[in-house]
């Protein structure tokens, strides 16, 4: 994770410092900022991997800069750090595109934890799925975005095609919510709520709902009290041998 840029964006001055000691400590290069408008200019700057975001802020709230950075950043990670621990605020925290949250007071190393997951990804390894479709709307998993049969695109977070990607990938299985938090996000820790793999996958659902609302696919369907598996009639296109060498 060497070289790695985190933009911590925190007003309290304790809290960003202790963060900021933690992230250099596990090796992260580190930009600080303690308001909203600063934080925002920061996130989009150059060569930035992940941003620590907390939500009450000065000048400008975490909410309006986690929409304003979606607008210029779709993919960039977000991982909102947050007092404001009611379900309410998370939801609309993951509606808004971040990929994670962290609930003040939180530990360095839950912290470290969630930042890692985040950020693993093997750039070397080949994913086999290329695609998902039904009814005319195809899942470009390495575009990251989705193209609706009326013509109209929407664009995925990095979390949100990890998830559609393991999914695919594992097409007739059911998958439990500690596995995907497990090999999705990285984390595999019994202490560490699941209830993010949840809004993840609802605030998924809503994306990939086409913008004509009377065709709706069943992109993930929910097996109660089991977990989350791709839905049925939804085909799964693998990438061709050599491919990533002609694209």
């Amino acid at each position: 994770m060497a070289g790695r840029i985190i933009v911590v964006v925190e007003d309290e001055d304790a809290i960003r410092r202790g963060v900021i000691d933690a992230l250099a400590y596990a090796g992260y290069d580190a930009v600080e900022a303690a308001d909203g408008e600063a934080g925002l200019t920061a996130a989009r700057g150059r060569d930035v991997d992940l941003v620590l975001l907390d939500l009450a802020l000065p000048k400008m709230d975490g909410f309006d800069v986690l929409a304003a950075l979606r607008k210029t950043h779709p993919t960039l990670p977000v991982i909102v750090l947050t007092a404001r621990g009611s379900e309410d605020d998370r939801v609309r925290g993951l509606k808004l595109g971040a990929d994670d949250y962290v609930v003040k007071p939180f530990s360095a190393r839950e912290m470290l934890a969630r930042v890692e997951a985040v950020l693993r990804r093997c750039p070397d390894r080949p994913h086999p799925i290329q695609s998902i479709a039904s009814n005319g709307h195809t899942i470009d998993l390495a575009r990251s975005e989705v193209r609706f049969a009326d013509g109209t695109v929407a664009v995925l977070s990095e979390m949100e095609t990890e998830i559609l990607r393991y999914l695919a990938t594992h097409a007739d299985h059911v998958i439990s919510r500690d596995e995907l938090l497990a090999r999705v996000w990285g984390i595999d820790d019994q202490h560490l709520e699941t209830r993010a793999v949840d809004m993840h996958i609802t605030r998924l659902r809503n994306k990939l709902a086409p913008a004509d609302a009377d065709d709706k696919v069943e992109w993930i369907k929910t097996v109660r009290g089991k977990g989350y598996m791709l839905g049925g009639g939804v085909a799964v296109t693998e990438r061709e041998v050599g491919s990533e060498q002609s694209q």
